[in-house]
């Protein structure tokens, strides 16, 4: 079957689109401010090429330990969003289940549909974001998935992210009927529209709700002496050739995300610096899994690029613990989610 497009979904519960200006939550007071890590457990596969069903090679899970333990030595409590190809891998399965029941993180989901049974569409760029498929597929490959981690993991999963952040019409009603009480799939102020998924650029970094679902948006920020036109300026840049990198140069405008994979970490610095003096109450932080051990993604290369991945982290978390942010669990996050209320105008 050569999927292109799925059918329409509810309006009222849509995650692909903006949520109105007021409906934008601030947690209650005693919550504080808080940081969260998310790492998008998947396979290993070549990042410039097209994906393919017979990709699903786990061999970093061996170094997962170390990293978990490096996590930990910071205060947070990862949040590890595990795919098809990790659910079924019995070391990420022992790892996983064990350090869930120790306390020491919460195992959630991410859905890569292109190793994701049911195997019944045909893989392509358009494909790879599971929200373009028709709504009966997204919810069977959602539902094989949701059972295989609930089985391995001896949890039901309760968080969600689309992998390449390919939300759809249908998603969040599918999520909703599977038990799901938050998803993190928005990366707020991108745009893959160009290649047939999800615009985020409307969005801000803020939790709000979307039905019964809580929504955490990826953090990122503009950066520069233009950065409050960015939400006007920054899409549009993108549609001169070099425009974005001069604009960066100039110190003008630049987008910044809350990850150790391509952001630097003097602008990741100055990015969450921007975010808490903007009042933002959760940083959402995240990572791919396989970047842990070098030669399986363009962000940890060799050894040199590793120790810089860590350093990003040692410099991130001491700017956390000098402005009295800590970390929230997703029990935490939801709870808070409970009690919170829009944000005033």
């Amino acid at each position: 079957m050569n999927v292109e497009a799925g059918p329409t979904g509810s309006d009222d519960a849509r995650l692909d689109r903006a949520p109105d200006p007021d409906a934008y939550l601030r947690m209650p007071e005693d919550f504080g401010t808080r940081f969260m890590v998310f790492s998008d457990t998947e396979e290993e596969f070549d990042w410039t090429r097209p994906q393919r069903r017979d990709q699903r090679a786990t061999t970093h899970v061996k170094s997962l330990p170390e990293a978990h333990r490096r996590l930990r030595s910071y205060g947070a409590h990862p949040v590890y969003l595990v795919d098809h190809p990790i659910a079924t891998d019995p070391a990420a399965v022992d790892l996983f289940r064990g350090l869930q029941e120790a306390g020491e993180c919460t195992v959630g989901t991410q859905l890569h549909p292109w190793v994701n049974p049911p195997f019944e569409e045909e893989v392509n760029r358009t494909n790879s974001f599971s929200g373009n498929l028709p709504s009966e597929l997204e919810r069977a490959k959602l539902e094989c998935l949701t059972d295989t981690i609930e089985r391995a993991f001896g949890r039901r999963p309760i968080i969600y992210r689309a992998g390449r952040y390919g939300i759809g019409p249908n998603t969040a009603r599918h999520l909703t009927a599977l038990g799901y009480k938050a998803d993190v799939s928005v990366r707020a102020m991108y745009d893959y529209g160009d290649e047939k998924g999800p615009d985020f650029t409307s969005m801000k970094p803020l939790p709000y709700r979307v039905g019964a679902l809580l929504e955490l948006p990826l953090s990122a920020a503009y950066l520069g002496a233009a950065r409050g036109f960015g939400a006007t300026l920054f899409p549009l840049s993108g549609k001169v050739p070099r425009l974005r990198g001069a604009l960066a140069r100039s110190g003008l405008l630049n987008r910044v995300p809350l990850t150790p994979e391509g952001a630097p970490l003097a602008e990741a610095l100055q990015a969450a610096e921007r975010l808490l003096d903007d009042g933002v109450q959760i940083l959402s932080i995240s990572f791919h899994s396989p970047s842990v051990e070098p030669g399986h993604t363009p962000f940890v290369r060799d050894a040199a690029d590793l120790r810089d991945f860590w350093a990003w982290w040692d410099g991130m978390f001491n700017l956390l613990s000098r402005r009295g942010v800590t970390s929230a669990s997703v029990d935490e996050l939801l709870e808070a989610g409970e009690r919170a209320r829009p944000i005033s105008p």
